[in-house]
């Protein structure tokens, strides 16, 4: 039972109690190996998500185009709205067609901000966010997938620039709190609170509000400090 400093395990990074719970002998050789194994690790983490929630009878999510007068605080996983919904509002596949006409929960996100991608997100997402909660992670995954049976690369462009240093993050945490804003203990991670702290501080300086921790709303941050 050799795993990594903080007990994931295998070529799934499952841990033990994961493990106990979900691992199959895929194989039929009377050992559940996650290591060395294929089958076995292919098996155990079809039987993990299968237990968090996956329905094969639909799709992760998609890539999606946004229109221009797009509602910025509609991009939040916890806001859900039925595929006609988003439609209604202007939300389309990324190649201009409709939406699928089918009465299915999602939430669209937005995780480089309002300048990245957009994707319009299920409940199997949320699947593989129980696994990992990354939103980079469960993109990933869901596009691997997508991938591997035959659609398409992604086709928004990417976002070419250099990420804030966790000292960066650190000093916007505190900067944030002390404009009044709630970003919570400064740990140089923008977590969701962090998040949300941004999305306040845009909406208050008229900028667009999506929550994302980048090198302009960190000068902005900076210099409303100094003002005041």
């Amino acid at each position: 039972m050799v795993g990594s400093w903080a007990g994931a395990m295998g070529q799934p990074q499952f841990m033990p109690s994961t493990f106990s719970r979900y691992a199959v002998d895929e194989d039929g050789d009377g050992r559940k190996d996650i290591w060395a194994s294929l089958p076995d690790v292919f098996g155990s983490a079809s039987n993990y998500l299968s237990g968090l929630g996956w329905d094969n009878a639909y799709t992760w999510g998609r890539e999606v185009r946004l229109p221009a007068d797009f509602n910025l605080d509609l991009a939040a996983l916890r806001t859900k709205k039925p595929l006609p919904s988003w439609q209604d509002l202007g939300v389309r596949r990324i190649d201009g067609r409709a939406l699928p006409n089918a009465n299915i929960q999602a939430s669209v996100i937005l995780p480089a901000g309002h300048k990245g991608p957009a994707f319009l997100v299920y409940d199997n997402f949320e699947a593989i966010l129980n696994w990992n909660r990354s939103l980079l992670y469960a993109i990933s995954v869901g596009h691997l997938a997508d991938r591997l049976i035959g659609l398409g690369p992604l086709k928004s462009p990417r976002r070419e620039e250099r990420p804030l240093s966790r000292g960066q993050v650190t000093e916007l945490q505190e900067r944030l709190n002390a404009l009044g804003y709630d970003a919570g203990e400064p740990d140089g991670q923008a977590g969701p609170r962090t998040r949300a702290a941004v999305r306040a501080f845009q909406k208050a300086t008229e900028l667009p509000a999506d929550g994302y921790t980048d090198k302009p709303v960190y000068e902005a941050v900076i210099k409303a400090r100094h003002r005041n």
